[in-house]
């Protein structure tokens, strides 16, 4: 009786592992809260991340001065993409977000230019290993809105 009762709870504690192993395999995404404002910061420089791990990005427009004139979005680089090209290329990509349909293949996440007050978020898995370079891609913003994510 002894051995069944030890079997049942064997039992019992493999469904337990198992469970907690599908609930951490559906666990939410590590939440990277990055601002934006009139004078053309991101409030976050660098994101760490680990090989395959989810990500959301949540951006927020914290300025007041119409999205003609100060929008931002996040848009984050394959590794080895050259920025000032992308940046470049995308000064005249005002329909897409400033996400040039040419240089759609170079990004690996976006989240479309934001008005004053305005959040934007987008999920992903972070790539393999290395430096990615995320910025605001709205005309002459790049130089000071910029980054870096950093893959282990």
């Amino acid at each position: 009786m002894n051995s069944r009762i030890l079997s049942l709870r064997s039992v019992s504690s493999l469904a337990t592992a198992v469970s907690l192993g599908a609930i951490s395999a559906f666990a939410a995404p590590r939440v990277i809260e990055i601002t934006a404002n009139d004078q053309m910061k991101f409030s976050v420089a660098t994101i760490e991340a680990t090989a395959g791990e989810e990500i959301k990005v949540v951006l927020k427009n914290d300025g007041t001065l119409p999205k003609e004139a100060m929008g931002h979005n996040f848009v984050l680089l394959k590794a080895g993409v050259d920025m000032t090209a992308f940046a470049t290329a995308a000064m005249t990509a005002k329909d897409t977000d400033y996400v040039p349909a040419a240089k759609k293949g170079d990004v690996l996440a976006s989240i479309p230019v934001l008005g004053p007050k305005k959040s934007g978020e987008v999920t992903f898995k972070a790539p393999a290993a290395g430096d990615y370079s995320f910025l605001c891609s709205f005309p002459g913003h790049y130089m000071l809105m910029k980054g870096t994510l950093k893959v282990k």
